[in-house]
């Protein structure tokens, strides 16, 4: 499914459109009531806006494919569901009318070159911790958990205590059962406190401070990082393609969405249209 945007002046809140109809073709508020149950919204009345939008929308594209004389067969996704016979009608319309270039190998090593960043795979971290659990909306408890957490990373480092063995005995996290290994993990896998605790450790030592996150305290020991590396261009070639076209086929969709608002009779809410193709 496609999202086509553009912009709707400002409604006073609560008020609904009365009457909707795009050239002389009213749209009825019981559909607009039904569409409104598939944009999620501050309020009724945001959502009842983004369902009108979507069915003046529509409304445009099935005109327009009826002007032309666009006709097409509902085809059925990998998963089996079938398109109904507007939403085929609205595809083959899309697909005659808005056509973009094709992302060449320059334009491709441009974006390649001005975006290292998203081109390296992230670090990976062998990482085990104990988790002294704590709410913390319970200072006392949060209080005590910290001291808990202090005395236990102080026994730790002196040794005289094994990892393992107090993680069996003392974590509030199931992997208590492996003796608080994690495995390895990535970014995005936990909190950010703790990734940025990771990011800061060397492999084989314990983090000289307990780990405060909105579970407990965390006592964090790295046994191994695996450095991320960068991606050849060969390797997001195409992925490059796909983004930079996609990109472009939504800003010439919102442009010839905008063309159909500027040539339309739009009644019962205000949209912004475009007169000229040459305006962006």
């Amino acid at each position: 499914m496609v999202e086509i945007v553009s912009r709707t002046a400002p409604r006073p809140a609560g008020r609904r459109p009365q009457e909707l109809s795009v050239d002389g073709v009213t749209i009825a508020r019981a559909d607009i009531a039904r569409e409104a149950q598939n944009h999620a919204a501050a309020d009724p009345a945001a959502a009842w806006q983004a369902a009108a939008h979507a069915l003046v929308v529509r409304q445009l594209l099935l005109a327009e494919a009826d002007r032309l004389g666009i006709a097409a067969v509902p085809e059925e996704d990998d998963e089996d569901r079938r398109e109904t016979e507007e939403e085929a009608v609205i595809r083959a319309l899309l697909e005659e009318e808005v056509k973009v270039p094709t992302a060449d190998e320059a334009t491709c090593r441009r974006y390649f070159a001005r975006n290292p960043a998203l081109f390296r795979t992230g670090d990976l971290y062998e990482v085990a911790h104990i988790l002294i659990a704590a709410d913390p909306a319970d200072t006392e408890a949060r209080q005590a958990a910290r001291e808990q957490a202090d005395a236990l990373l102080k026994a730790l480092l002196s040794g005289a205590v094994a990892f393992k063995t107090a993680a069996r005995e003392t974590s509030a996290c199931p992997s208590r059962e492996v003796g608080g290994s994690l495995g390895q993990i990535g970014k995005g896998q936990t909190v950010p406190e703790f990734e940025a605790a990771l990011a800061a450790m060397e492999p084989g030592a314990i983090h000289p401070v307990p780990v405060e996150t909105r579970y407990g305290f965390h006592i964090v020991r790295l046994a191994h990082r695996v450095e991320g590396r960068d991606l050849p261009f060969e390797m997001v070639r195409e992925a490059i393609a796909g983004h930079l076209e996609l990109s472009s086929w939504h800003a010439a969709m919102r442009q010839y969405v905008s063309l159909l608002i500027g040539r339309a009779d739009i009644r019962g809410i205000s949209m912004d249209g475009a007169s000229s193709p040459l305006v962006q």
